[in-house]
């Protein structure tokens, strides 16, 4: 599929999204999130990528769905997206390799929801998450409400969401919203940095780890544990495993395989 919309790189088991329309501050319309889902195919079919980005254009992360596109005499050009935007939700947080927003600027609306959506997130003092459902009188969607609970917890994501304020960079560090907060001139080589340092761990047991984080958020320790255990057996005959003992005990970088 030729893209238009979008931008898709792989570099070193790392494949990237960059939302492509910066004169609109990167707002989704129809046939951006159609380019969004099948680069997502692309990704989830490719066994060589093993950590995906996901950033913006331009001075923009991503400002959401277009606004424009939902006053009730306005053209139907395809902006009105909330089925595909929780598609794209939905398929990011089912990614089984780690993933990073490389928020370079303003997540409104669906744009936050995205960003919360991946499992890490890297941002820069302009960086801001702002929940525009509110102001427009539309019910939140995306799955915000849960994807803004679980990155920052149950009491500042009310806060948020029910105020409509926005959720500024310091801030959304400092409740672990954001894992980094950067200089600008430094957001792409400290992403970068973090996404080889997962590129090169042991894929099946990062995989695996990533699984029983999200599970545990919904079960209890008994089956946490339990699911702890299964996971050990069915990492511990592996190649990686193997070549993981081995470097340790000669004192040397591990070369995993994904085997």
């Amino acid at each position: 599929m030729e893209f238009e919309n979008i931008l898709y790189t792989k570099t070193d088991h790392i494949g990237t999204i960059t939302l492509n329309r910066p004169e609109t501050l990167n707002s989704f319309t129809g046939p951006m999130s159609e380019e969004v889902l099948a680069a997502l195919d692309g990704i989830e079919a490719d066994g060589d990528v093993r950590v995906f980005v996901l950033t913006g254009a331009g001075r923009a992360f991503c400002s959401g769905a277009n606004v424009g596109g939902m006053a009730p005499d306005a053209p139907r050009d395809g902006s009105r997206v909330p089925l595909a935007g929780s598609e794209m939700v939905r398929r990011i947080d089912a990614l089984k390799i780690p993933s990073i927003a490389m928020v370079n600027g303003v997540a409104a609306g669906g744009g936050a929801a995205l960003a919360f959506a991946c499992d890490m997130r890297v941002g820069v003092p302009t960086s801001r998450f702002i929940n525009a459902f509110q102001r427009i009188g539309l019910g939140s969607g995306w799955g915000g409400p849960k994807l803004y609970a679980r990155a920052m917890g149950v009491p500042k994501a009310m806060e948020i969401m029910l105020t409509g304020d926005a959720l500024e960079a310091d801030e959304a560090y400092r409740v672990g919203a954001l894992n980094k907060l950067v200089a600008e001139e430094d957001l792409l080589g400290e992403t970068t940095a973090l996404a080889g340092r997962l590129a090169a761990a042991a894929p099946l047991a990062q995989q695996d780890t990533k699984q029983q984080i999200r599970e545990g958020l919904i079960t209890d320790l008994a089956t946490a544990t339990a699911r702890s255990d299964h996971g050990e057996a069915i990492t511990a005959p592996s190649e990686d495993h193997r070549e993981g003992v081995m470097a340790f005990m000669e004192k040397r970088k591990a070369d995993f395989k994904g085997r």
